[in-house]
């Protein structure tokens, strides 16, 4: 019998990747399936050819050998044929040229065979094929029969992967298998909660009421306008409920993010003078030392007093700025007294730089 040349049929070269082979396969088995022919039987012996290439091209054990043998695969078949029984000619050795390669001439082997439906009973492989690869063949599947490759794959699956459908023609012009539809994510909810500066700093808790359900819900430390809190399958019908959390003002503390600012009044003795001052953190009072001759507007920063970071470790700053307050309603002897002292102080004109 004549040499197949299964690189031919598939129309790839004998260097072709495994890649390249299979989409060579998949294009000529879309093309000559006879589902999609009409019952033309060139189409159906085409389909054959390129199915049973497929099936030695896309099988490294069997390229191997295929490509090893080549056109040379009578002598070798007829030296393996003549060699003495249990001298290996169907279990491997010299005298066999089959018995290197898992599932030529012994014991079937593991290996994935892609099968098909088709109009009409497809019959066996080749002669070439049984021959040249020891009877380890296998029939292509009639109608109905659907049997799964022996590498996990069903034979549906193989044909997806080739746009067909489960009954071997085009996917979308027949009935497809219908699957599991994916279950609907219940809709979640959202709820807001109103909080002190002091209950986000020390942390609190909150009671929400959705849909005439009221539950409680923990706000952790540093939650600042904006922080969500989730509570799982908590809202109604199962979803997940969002708590939002909306920091009301506070009349001495601004925050931004982590850092908070606030002003320190200060005395005119202090600023001009210097004084050890104490000042309000939302940890507690700290002593901040004010430097003689501070000016209006000068900010100190305390590290680490500002607010807790939500949900990570460590603390901000706090940012305080001096604000100094004069005196008002001198008596004349402090008026006096205010003028003598200016006298003695040589102060710049402090708009010089605007003339």
């Amino acid at each position: 019998m004549d040499y197949k040349d299964y690189y031919a049929v598939l129309g790839v070269p004998r260097t072709a990747s495994q890649k390249e082979i299979k989409k060579a396969f998949r294009k000529l088995a879309r093309e000559h399936h006879p589902d999609t022919k009409g019952g033309d039987a060139a189409a159906e012996l085409r389909f054959k050819e390129v199915n049973e290439a497929n099936a030695v091209l896309s099988d490294p054990d069997k390229r191997a050998l295929y490509d090893r043998l080549g056109a040379d695969w009578q002598s070798y078949a007829r030296a393996g044929a003549g060699a003495p029984a249990g001298a290996g000619a169907r279990a491997g050795g010299a005298g066999n040229p089959f018995g290197g390669y898992a599932g030529f001439g012994g014991a079937p082997a593991g290996n994935v065979r892609y099968e098909f439906h088709t109009t009409g009973d497809a019959g066996e492989f080749s002669d070439f094929f049984n021959a040249f690869f020891a009877g380890e063949s296998e029939p292509l599947s009639t109608p109905g029969r659907g049997r799964r490759a022996t590498g996990g794959a069903t034979f549906e699956d193989i044909l997806a992967g080739m746009g067909l459908g489960a009954d071997g023609g085009p996917a979308g012009n027949r009935p497809r298998a219908t699957t599991a539809t994916a279950r609907p994510r219940p809709a979640s909810a959202e709820a807001t909660a109103d909080i002190t500066l002091e209950e986000a700093y020390h942390g609190t808790s909150r009671l929400v009421e959705v849909e005439g359900k009221r539950l409680e819900v923990t706000i952790p430390r540093g939650a600042d306008t904006g922080s969500r809190i989730r509570l799982t399958g908590k809202a109604p019908g199962g979803g997940d409920l969002y708590v939002v959390v909306r920091q009301r003002p506070d009349r001495v503390f601004t925050r931004r993010g982590a850092d908070l600012e606030r002003e320190l009044p200060l005395t005119l003795e202090e600023a001009l003078l210097g004084a050890d001052v104490k000042v309000r953190t939302p940890k507690g009072r700290v002593v901040l030392t004010i430097p003689a001759g501070t000016q209006p507007g000068r900010t100190f920063r305390l590290t680490g007093q500002g607010m807790p970071r939500f949900r990570a470790d460590g603390y901000g700053d706090l940012y305080v700025k001096a604000r100094v307050n004069l005196p008002t309603h001198l008596s004349d002897a402090a008026r006096d007294a205010a003028a003598r002292l200016f006298e003695l102080v040589d102060q710049p004109d402090p708009r010089t730089s605007e003339s």
